[in-house]
């Protein structure tokens, strides 16, 4: 029965296990409501429009449709609903995908359960989740591991989101254009995108751009 102030969750996963381990694990937090569960990405979807809910927690790989492509569709069709990805794969571009989607959140299903209601918690209230696997393999590097981004690449990182040009890079850390050009490449084959405004758009809602430091005005 749907109460004040509480969450509203659907839940789509095409292995029945998951969804009764699940269904137990929520039905166990008087603040969370399932209003749904779905075997298949589309009749999620057909679910999520009768129930509108407040946080879709959907796995990656399904059949006919999977959780990456669907998110877009959840979002056109119940935009307010916030998407949190549950799966088993930490890798960079399933986790990269996701969020360049749109999806608010991603956690492992290994994390404990505790874990899961937070993430919930958190996207339902505007915010966004990554469990720690899952930060860590969004830093990683392109190259199978390795040390992730450089704490220069990182100072580049948040001024490119601050939408700063190479101009003002170059001038807010004392660097030549040229180097700044270069860290830019680097950064996107560390975390496999290929676009400036795919990059942006990656560090702002993966949160791992913090407030950014001043930039000098040109001209």
């Amino acid at each position: 029965m749907t109460g004040p102030g509480r969450i509203k969750v659907l839940l789509i996963d095409d292995h029945p296990l998951v969804i009764e381990g699940l269904r137990a694990l929520l039905d166990s937090f008087e603040r969370i409501e399932l209003v749904g569960t779905a075997g298949l990405a589309s009749q999620g979807l057909e679910c999520a429009v009768r129930t509108r809910p407040d946080v879709i927690l959907m796995d990656i790989n399904m059949p006919q449709l999977g959780g990456i492509d669907a998110i877009g569709l959840f979002r056109r069709r119940v935009p307010d609903a916030r998407i949190l990805i549950l799966s088993m794969h930490d890798s960079r571009e399933y986790i990269s995908a996701a969020v360049l989607q749109g999806a608010a959140g991603y956690v492992l299903k290994d994390v404990p359960t505790e874990e899961i209601v937070a993430a919930i918690e958190t996207v339902a209230g505007g915010g966004r989740y990554f469990s720690a696997g899952v930060s860590a393999a969004l830093l990683a590097s392109g190259e199978g591991g390795g040390d992730g981004l450089s704490p220069r690449e990182r100072e580049v990182l948040a001024l490119l989101a601050a939408g700063a040009s190479n101009r003002d890079i170059a001038a807010a850390l004392a660097l030549s254009v040229a180097t700044v050009e270069t860290h830019r490449k680097n950064i996107k084959k560390k975390l496999g995108i290929a676009t400036t405004a795919g990059l942006i758009r990656f560090a702002i809602q993966c949160g791992l751009v913090e407030e950014p430091p001043d930039i000098p005005t040109s001209g």
